[in-house]
Order: C-alpha cells, then sequence, then structure tokens
C-alpha cells in the first residue's frame, strides 16, 4: 500500500469517525511525530507512524489523549505502548520493506498496522480474542491486507510460517524464549522487554550463523508475556 494512498484513507476514516476533530487529530499526530525525530532517526519509521491513526486504536475514553507520547489502556489489563516506544523497537527491527515480520501480543492492532507500512509481511499473534477481532476490525477498515493475525496457541509465537526476518514482542518476558530465537532466520532480528513482571529492558537480539548478539536499549515496562518460558496467567 502506498502512502499516499493510505493517507487519503486514513483521512476520510478519520472523518467518518468524528468529522469535527479530524484537523485536531492531524495537528496532534505532527506535533507527536516532530518529538520522536529527536530521538528517532529512521525516516520510513516516522513516515509511517505519521500515516497511520493511533486515534482509532484507543477507546473512545482516551480520545483526547490519543497523540499523547504515553501508553494507554485498551481494557483486559492491555495497553496501546507509549509512540516514542513504539517507534524505538521499530527502528531497531531494520526493516527495508521485503521482510515478514512476527508480532507476539497484537493488543490493539496499532504496532501492527506501523509493521505493515514498513515490512512485506506481518503475523500478528494474540491471546486474547476479544482484542484480537476489535484490532481486525479496524485494520481491515483501514484496508490492510498485508496482515495476518492469529489466536496465540500453546505455543509461543507462530511457529508454522517460520524463519522470520524479525520478530517484535509487545510483552515483558523473565528471558529471551529458545522458541522464538529458533524461528528467527539468519541475520534475524529480535526485540523483547526482558525482566521482571514489572519492570524490563529492552533487548534486540541478533541471530547469527555463529550464535547471537544482545543489545541493551534501555529500561521500559509492558504487561507480562504469557505462555511457555514466559509468565503464567
Amino acid at each position: 500500500m502506498s502512502g499516499p494512498f493510505f493517507f487519503g484513507w486514513a483521512g476520510f476514516f478519520c472523518a467518518c469517525y468524528n468529522i469535527g476533530k479530524t484537523m485536531d487529530y492531524d495537528d496532534a499526530r505532527i506535533r507527536l511525530i516532530d518529538k520522536l525525530k529527536r530521538e528517532i532517526t529512521d525516516a520510513r519509521v516516522l513516515d509511517a507512524m505519521a500515516r497511520v491513526p493511533r486515534h482509532l486504536f484507543v477507546p473512545e475514553a482516551e480520545l483526547s489523549r490519543a497523540y499523547m507520547d504515553i501508553p494507554l489502556p485498551i481494557g483486559q489489563d492491555q495497553t496501546i505502548s507509549q509512540p516514542y516506544i513504539v517507534a524505538l523497537m521499530t527502528q531497531a527491527l531494520e526493516l527495508k520493506g521485503t521482510e515478514t515480520v512476527l508480532e507476539v501480543g497484537s493488543g490493539c492492532g496499532y504496532q501492527a498496522a506501523i509493521l505493515a507500512e514498513l515490512a512485506e509481511k506481518v503475523i500478528t499473534v494474540e491471546r486474547l480474542p476479544s482484542l484480537s477481532e476489535k484490532a481486525c476490525a479496524v485494520l481491515n477498515d483501514l484496508g490492510y491486507t498485508n496482515i495476518e493475525r492469529h489466536i496465540a496457541s500453546e505455543e509461543l509465537g507462530w511457529p508454522s510460517d517460520a524463519p522470520y526476518d524479525a520478530i517484535i514482542v509487545t510483552a515483558g518476558a523473565p528471558c529471551v524464549p529458545q522458541e522464538l530465537i529458533d524461528q528467527l532466520g539468519d541475520y534475524g532480528r529480535i526485540v523483547i522487554p526482558v525482566g521482571t513482571r514489572y519492570e524490563q529492558e529492552l533487548l534486540k537480539l541478533t541471530k547469527t550463523k555463529d550464535g547471537t548478539t544482545t543489545k541493551g536499549m534501555g529500561g521500559c515496562r509492558f504487561v507480562p508475556l504469557i505462555g511457555p518460558n514466559a509468565w503464567d496467567g
């Protein structure tokens, strides 16, 4: 999907959603991108975030805060991540446009939309069916055709479509699960928060033929990753 086509579609959808506030949302999104430019250097990531209407992914009660650089609740004890963290994690994946990306934790679908702007195919997995259905409805309305969604199985990730060029995990884990490393292709990248249930460090792991390399990217706070080699529900 081309940028100009998608931006026009998004503008139309915003107008239908709340015609009186469309310009306010556009202005707020521009201000957010200007703020992100101070820390994020990948122009493709910034352009993608400028195209995706974050307010369509948040509950009605949170619309006034949709373009603040903060996480927001989306129900069922889950959140939509802070825009800066979304941009930072996406930038670390180093996407060029030809990749197949696995997202573990669809949530409201916002991160999947950003990835779909930057990669050839996105496979996103969510353990909460109601969240997955809501995300699917918004993503379909926005016209994305390169996102494949699944309800999480007993296995972590989505092994049947591996290997992946990149994996992004939007929940905190006690370690980098070997199951996800095994689903990476050679020179694939995984970005994941690792630590306790309440505080983590964002890590970028790159798989090579000789093993893996790991880089710390700073502290963060995510909801816990539930599943094998993660946290109990």
